[in-house]
């Protein structure tokens, strides 16, 4: 969170922001290149005709994914969906533009894909779809096409926020959201242009930001400029994150600028109730919708309800597993040790494939005594990238028998004198040695409890 000082808490301003997010999709927009964001990935060779304008190549008809996704979003936000969309043609000359224009459904005559919305208390003027151009590299003059033409959308807020809390709190809101609709990619991250002005001065339009922190910092720093500085015309102005200050780009252009004209290359988008109602029913529950659900269906704290709620995959992998086993046994092993196998894979858990049904398995396994904890716990790190029966991975049962775990505290106790000299001298850290030895010998399926009473009584 960005921290202001007393001053820098007075200066209220208007604000409004343009988010632009790149929507989850195989293929981009208009041709069927394939749609990837990924790091790393050697230049221009996601790219055809279409996608980067050469003469005579017209676009196909847009993405299906990509215009049920954006009207998901629309959904999401509250807006009034409407049922004709004009492709508008959004003139620019700049080396990222191979066609001299952005094909998108913005502009001073468009229809967009929503309108009229509020989502968090915030009003959402429009949102629409257009085409990504591609990456342009000022300083060495290369541009890489592999990302021209994926599929954006864009969210227009209304002037509403009036400090950088207010949009920083409600950023984060909205991606998650987002992510519950599973409608944008989450790895590429958001870009905001922020509107700033104060009362008395000019709007400036922060471009191209990539991080809600960011967002935040310059928006305090543009705040403390205008009350110092005055801003007398609209300009563009780019943030540099390192300085923590914006400068400025250009004058603001205004809808004129792009000569905004009617696409002849692109069929209008027609979208019907039925249509609308169909993908609305498709919907997941909103994020503060799925954690009272949690709380209220599962009795658990609300801690551990906004820990699952976070993601909808392990919400709704928790509420499966729930249905086929105690919901209280299930939940430390899902907050705590799924979420553990994940983090030290650095995956998600829609990223590899880990079954309801043998995760349920392997929890009856540990919860009937047929096998230990550290058992399960062992067998669960196995099921990265791709679950089994944990059957399988059970080679003996739990040993709970005193008589049986006696010959093994007994091995241990003679092969580990010293151990038994620190323990009989006040070291408590020793018979945990032992126990662990124990359990080693045993493979991890000597009961625990019933081990430790053994070894005491026979260290006593």
């Amino acid at each position: 969170m960005v921290k202001q000082s007393d001053k820098t808490k007075a200066i209220k301003g208007k604000i409004g922001l343009e988010i632009h997010a790149y929507i989850v999709s195989r293929e981009k927009l208009f041709c069927d290149c394939k749609a990837s964001r990924e790091k790393g990935l050697r230049e221009n060779t996601l790219i055809c005709p279409i996608c980067t304008g050469m003469p005579g190549a017209k676009p196909m008809l847009p993405n299906k994914t990509a215009v049920e996704k954006g009207v998901q979003i629309g959904l999401m936000l509250g807006c009034k969906i409407n049922k004709k969309m004009v492709w508008q043609r959004k003139h620019y000359d700049w080396p990222d533009n191979p066609k001299g224009f952005q094909s998108t459904i913005s502009g001073k005559y468009a229809i967009p894909v929503g309108e009229k919305g509020k989502f968090q208390g915030i009003g959402i003027w429009e949102m629409h779809l257009e085409e990504d151009p591609a990456s342009w590299n000022p300083e060495t003059g290369e541009v890489d096409y592999n990302r021209s033409g994926l599929p954006l959308v864009e969210i227009v807020t209304a002037p509403d926020f009036s400090s950088s809390e207010e949009v920083m709190s409600w950023l984060g809101k909205l991606i998650h959201g987002l992510s519950y609709l599973k409608a944008i990619d989450s790895n590429a991250g958001i870009k905001v242009d922020t509107n700033v002005s104060i009362k008395g001065t000019e709007r400036c339009e922060i471009k191209n930001i990539s991080s809600i922190e960011d967002v935040g910092r310059a928006i305090e720093y543009e705040l403390q400029r205008q009350a110092k500085e005055g801003n007398a015309k609209k300009e563009t102005r780019r943030f540099d994150s390192n300085k923590g200050k914006t400068e400025v780009m250009r004058s603001k252009e205004s809808g004129e600028d792009y000569r905004f004209i009617s696409d002849p290359d692109l069929q209008d988008i027609v979208i019907d109730d039925s249509i609308v109602e169909a993908l609305k029913e498709k919907m997941p529950e909103a994020p503060e919708e799925k954690l009272k659900k949690l709380i209220k269906k599962y009795k658990i704290g609300k801690a551990d309800a906004e820990i699952l709620a976070k993601n909808i995959d392990i919400a709704e992998f928790y509420e499966k597993v729930a249905e086929k086993i105690d919901a209280e046994y299930a939940l430390p092993w899902v907050t705590g040790n799924l979420f553990r196998l994940l983090n030290d894979n650095k995956t998600k858990l829609d990223k590899c494939e880990i079954k309801v049904e043998d995760f349920v398995s392997l929890l009856n396994l540990i919860k009937s005594g047929k096998m230990t904890v550290l058992q399960g716990k062992d067998i669960l790190k196995k099921f990265y990238p791709k679950s089994f029966d944990p059957e399988r991975g059970l080679v003996g049962g739990k040993i709970s028998d005193k008589n049986e775990l006696k010959k093994f505290a007994e091995k241990v106790i003679s092969e580990n004198k010293k151990a038994v000299e620190d323990y009989k001298n006040g070291d408590k850290n020793a018979l945990n040695f032992l126990l662990g030895a124990i359990m080693k010998a045993t493979e991890k399926r000597a009961d625990f409890v019933i081990a430790r009473k053994v070894l005491e009584e026979i260290l006593k």
